[in-house]
Formats: C-alpha cells, structure tokens, sequence
C-alpha cells in the first residue's frame, strides 16, 4: 500500500475529549485532516474543538455526544456520520473504559458494560462505517487495543476480555480488507499518561482501601505523554504498519507472552516480589471513553 495521505481526508476518532483522543485530534488538524469527534463529555469536547479550532480555522470540525454503552445511540450517530461525513478516510475508534476486580468481584452488568464500550461499540462503527471506507480511496482503519490485549493479568478480566477481542477482530479485518486497499492497524499502548485515575470505576464487590492502594502505586506508572502516543499512532497510519506498540511498557510484556505463553503472569508475579519489576498497573477501572490503556513507562491510555 502506498503511504496514507493525512492532507484533506476526513478522520473520525472516538474518545477525542481527552488523553490520546485529544492528542490524535490535534495531531491529525496539524496534517491537515478534517475532523469527527465523538465523545460523552460535552464540556472537554467543546475544549478541544475550541483550541483546535483556533490553531487550524481552514479545518472542518464536526463533533457528536455519545455514550457508546447505549447501542442505539451508538447506531444513530453511526448513520448520521455516513450521511453527513461521506468521504471519510481514516476512522480511528479509540474511546475505552476500564473496571477493576476479579470476575467474582464485579456483577455481570458491569462486565457487559466495559465490553459494550471497548469491543461491541468498536464493531458497530467498524461495521457502518466500512461502507464509507471501502468508497474512499487509500482508507485506513485505527483500533485501540492495549497492553492488556497482549497479557491478561489478574484482575483485568473484563478489560483484557474486551481488548483481546479487538486484537482478534482487528488482525482478522486486516486480512479481509488488504484486497480492498484498507490499512488496519491495531495499537497496543502501554502505561501513557492520563486522566485514567481520576474516572476510575472499581467492581462492587472490591474494597477501596484495596483500590486506593493500587491507585497510589499505579500513578507513578503513567509517564508517556498523550501527544508522544498520538504521534506513534499516526507514524504506524502512515507507514500502513498493522500493529503498533507504545512503549517498552507493552513491547517486553508482548515478548514475554511469546516466550511463555502459560506462565509469563509467574514470571512477572516473582519479579515484582523480588523488587525486578515494576507492578501491573490496575487498570482498576478506567471508564474514560476515548482510549485505551495503561501500563508502565519505558510508553491509554486508558483504555
């Protein structure tokens, strides 16, 4: 495929009021893209469109207010975006959210939520929107997985769940869609930093004194700038790169799952005991739609 050409393609990118959404946003305005922002927090989208707006006046910018847990809101604003936004060519679904606990410690409802936000909205859009890709020429298609759809630490089991299905549905898509000229690349950021703590949601059944530990210790792991991300993001968009990872963060633990596909969460378990390694961040609940990720530095966001 030849390089994507950010100059005057329109680019659809969820989560965009804040942590990488943001950054992408602003990064693909300084290419020269159009933008459609979507989001639930009306007031941090207003912001961004905002400052946008005033760096780059010649862009078109378009935003939607959308909580993607509600199915159907999330197919009205998916036909509205293809009537009204024909020509896009770079959808990038990158709104998250996370939920701290065990399986037994989170109800059913709560894990059906972080799957509905990270995997079933993906798809959704995914599928409305292919149409639209398929039409313009040299499209691409961006899905924010994480860290955590590379290993599945305790803890993470509806995160990990959800991200490890857009890992599949992503790899899946990129071999469907290479004779159709659509670059898919899925990302795998590792610990970047955001407001993933601050709108933290934990399961109902784990203590707080048990997730303000965690939180205490997982902020120190939130080193790698939104806008660093972003640009790694857009980097693999360019080089039409079908996996992207952020961060020595996500690139070792990736390596690891390789090597020792059934026992690398030991591996990480003892060396965090002897001091080796830093700990696993709790992602203990993230629920910020735009990204997606977290982990330690050495590059979600949340998501």
């Amino acid at each position: 495929m030849q390089r994507f050409d950010f100059a005057g393609a329109t680019a659809v990118v969820t989560g965009a009021a804040s942590g990488i959404g943001a950054a992408l946003a602003h990064a693909l305005a300084r290419r020269g893209s159009d933008l459609v922002l979507l989001d639930r927090d009306a007031e941090r989208l207003d912001a961004v469109t905002a400052a946008i707006r005033a760096e780059h006046p010649d862009r078109q910018l378009a935003t939607y207010l959308v909580d993607l847990a509600d199915q159907t809101a999330t197919a009205q604003v998916a036909v509205e975006i293809g009537q009204r936004h024909p020509r896009v060519r770079l959808l990038i679904n990158n709104a998250g959210v996370g939920l701290g606990g065990r399986f037994d410690q989170v109800t059913f409802d709560e894990f059906s939520w972080v799957i509905d936000v990270n995997f079933r909205a993906v798809a959704q859009l995914t599928h409305a929107l292919l149409p639209t890709l398929r039409a313009e020429p040299g499209a691409h298609l961006v899905n924010i997985s994480s860290l955590f759809g590379l290993i599945a630490p305790a803890g993470q089991t509806a995160y990990a769940a959800s991200k490890f299905a857009v890992r599949g549905f992503t790899e899946a898509l990129r071999h469907e869609l290479v004779d159709d000229g659509i670059g898919v690349t899925s990302v795998h950021p590792g610990g970047i930093r955001t407001r993933i703590t601050e709108n933290a949601r934990i399961g109902s059944g784990v203590s707080h004194d048990e997730y303000a530990a965690g939180r205490a210790q997982f902020e120190k792991l939130l080193t790698i700038a939104p806008e660093r991300a972003a640009e790694v993001i857009l980097r693999g968009v360019e080089r039409r790169r079908g996996r992207v990872l952020i961060g020595w963060s996500a690139k070792l633990p990736d390596l690891l799952a390789r090597v020792m596909p059934a026992s690398y969460n030991r591996l990480l378990v003892t060396g965090l005991n002897r001091g080796v390694v830093r700990p696993v961040p709790p992602t203990s609940g993230v629920p910020v739609q735009r990204p997606a990720d977290t982990l330690a530095d050495p590059a979600r966001e949340v998501a």
